[in-house]
């Protein structure tokens, strides 16, 4: 395979990359939300003990990483395949 052979592959694959349609983003927030809150409100309320003695920015500090590696990690996966034919409408 050519050089110019490679290079019009790639632009080919660019194109087609760009061309893929995106859902809406209002449909990727109430996903979020809908595992977000529950999310947060157990960790606030099972941490709540355990951090009560700290100023409301360092309790923070601790949960919004536990949050947040949850979300990209495991909710976010789990929500996105499973209502992945509505997210495709």
């Amino acid at each position: 395979m050519s050089a110019t052979q490679v290079i019009e592959d790639q632009r080919n694959d660019a194109a087609a990359a760009e061309s893929v349609a995106h859902p809406p983003k209002w449909k990727f927030w109430l996903l979020t939300v809908v595992g977000l809150y529950p999310m947060l409100t157990v960790l606030v309320t099972v941490t709540g003990p355990l951090l009560e003695h700290l100023p409301t920015p360092l309790r923070l500090a601790c949960i919004v990483p536990v949050a947040v590696a949850a979300m990209v990690w495991g909710i976010m996966p789990l929500l996105t395949s499973r209502f992945a034919g509505w997210l495709a409408r």
